[in-house]
C-alpha cells in the first residue's frame, strides 16, 4: 500500500517495507527509466526534472517519473516550485543487496559492448 498523498503537493511513495522487486526491475527495464537512474547515481544528489535532457515529451518523462517513484526506486519531492528527484539507494540497498549497483555496472558494460548511450 503506497503513503497517501496529504495535500496536492505531497507525491505518494511505497513505505520501505512495502517495496518489491517485481515493479523495480519492471522500471528499470526501460531505456529511458534506467537513463534516469544512471544519470541519478552518477550524480549522487537530487536533481529537478528539468535537468534531465530525456528525448521524449514532457508528458512521457513525467509517466517515467511516476513509475519510477511508484515502483520506489527514486523518491520526488518539492522544494518551492522545482520537484526534486533522488534515488532511494540506501533503501534499495537495503532491501536487495548489490541489486542496484549490479544493474548499473551491467548497463555500463553493455554501453560498452554496444557502443551506446
Amino acid at each position: 500500500m503506497t503513503t497517501p498523498a496529504v495535500s496536492s503537493r505531497d507525491l505518494p511513495h511505497p513505505a520501505r517495507e512495502e517495496i518489491r522487486l517485481e515493479p523495480i526491475l519492471h522500471a528499470l527495464s526501460d531505456p529511458m527509466r534506467l537513463r534516469i537512474v544512471r544519470e541519478l547515481a552518477a550524480v549522487g544528489d537530487e536533481l529537478t526534472c528539468s535537468q534531465f535532457e530525456l528525448p521524449v515529451t514532457k508528458s512521457t518523462t513525467t509517466h517515467h517519473f511516476r513509475v519510477l517513484r511508484e515502483a520506489g526506486v527514486i523518491r520526488q519531492i518539492y522544494r518551492g516550485t522545482a520537484k526534486m528527484n533522488g534515488l532511494r539507494k540506501g533503501d534499495l540497498d537495503d532491501l536487495f543487496p548489490g541489486l542496484l549497483d549490479s544493474l548499473l555496472g551491467a548497463a555500463s558494460r553493455q554501453d560498452g559492448r554496444l557502443g551506446s548511450d
